[in-house]
């Protein structure tokens, strides 16, 4: 009997402590990430999480894929989608959005491009645009920019985010796309211009998904459930902090002292506030998932030859763990 009990308290025990790692990148865009890690929400469902992070999306698909990664937050991406394709990972709901009358992505010209006439989307023809990897969630943005505008431009692949800045500081590219916390700074120091919204063009964009591996997916529905329960607690502080301002202004620094601790780490927190703040967007809610979203972007990916053109979005998407809709 000493030994049955014993057996009967261990097993949960083990199953409220399962270690799990989560990708992220230091962006507020994955708050919700951090949120639900320093507010207990994931150890409340039973998960020990480790978070590990990166400097560009498609790592940080790669991690996921061998298993060194548990689920992560990211935009879709060509690589990804022929993860996805190979049977190695499964979107399961939808993260950041764009949202008509909340600040979002901007399209940025550099000083030289905007001193020589760069000053609308509609004038980028010609110009070179920065992003990381053909395939990116930029080049997807770019391309549709283009597309609206009728105009046709090149792209220089920069593998990370902190070279592209570089590149568009110093005028070795005239454009990019990126959200408002990285745009903003850049734009209030002079070194770059705010000339558009990518809202404009792609009202609904779901910007990032939440993706796993898809033997989770499809073997470890338990974790995945209570990953994302934990994962949405954190969500819901955030949008009803940074953009219901359901705290006030109390609540807003309290929620900006804790993004500070993976954001903008290496500024003085007087600093980083109003790049924190500025970067606010919303997050989805129970990571419902914009299914017309991923449709487009699917299919942009098939028309530039990125990816299989028999590849459909239940290869992408595993839709039985949050609601989808078409937005």
């Amino acid at each position: 009997m000493g030994a049955a009990a014993v057996t009967s308290l261990a097993a949960p025990a083990i199953a409220q402590n399962r270690k799990i790692v989560v990708g992220a990148l230091r962006f507020t865009s994955h708050s919700g990430s951090f949120i639900a890690l320093e507010r207990g929400y994931f150890n409340d469902a039973g998960l020990d999480v480790e978070l590990k992070f990166f400097q560009a999306a498609q790592p940080m698909a790669v991690a996921i894929a061998s298993g060194d990664v548990d689920y992560a937050v990211t935009a879709v991406s060509g690589g990804l989608v022929s993860l996805a394709d190979k049977g190695a990972i499964k979107v399961i709901g939808g993260a950041l959005s764009e949202e008509k009358g909340i600040d979002g992505q901007k399209i940025l010209a550099s000083d030289a491009a905007f001193k020589s006439g760069l000053t609308s989307p509609s004038q980028l023809g010609g110009k070179t645009f920065g992003m990381s990897t053909a395939g990116s969630s930029f080049h997807y943005m770019g391309s549709k920019v283009a597309e609206a505008e009728g105009v046709e431009m090149s792209f220089k692949p920069l593998q990370k985010v902190g070279a592209i800045i570089g590149a568009l500081k110093s005028g070795q590219i005239d454009a990019w796309s990126i959200v408002p916390h990285i745009a903003k700074p850049l734009a209030g120091s002079g070194a770059v211009h705010i000339i558009g919204n990518i809202s404009d063009y792609l009202p609904g964009y779901q910007v990032t998904t939440v993706f796993t591996s898809a033997k989770n997916a499809a073997d470890e529905r338990d974790q995945t459930k209570d990953f994302l329960t934990g994962f949405g607690k954190g969500v819901s502080d955030y949008n009803s902090t940074m953009i219901d301002k359901a705290g006030g202004d109390a609540g807003v620094n309290e929620m900006v002292d804790l993004i500070h601790k993976y954001v903008y780490t290496d500024r003085p927190r007087e600093k980083a506030a109003p790049s924190i703040i500025n970067g606010t967007m919303r997050i989805n809610e129970g990571s419902k998932l914009n299914i017309a979203s991923l449709r487009d972007q699917l299919e942009w990916f098939q028309a530039e030859d990125l990816v299989g053109k028999d590849i459909t979005l239940d290869t992408l998407v595993d839709g039985s763990y949050v609601e989808t809709y078409e937005g």
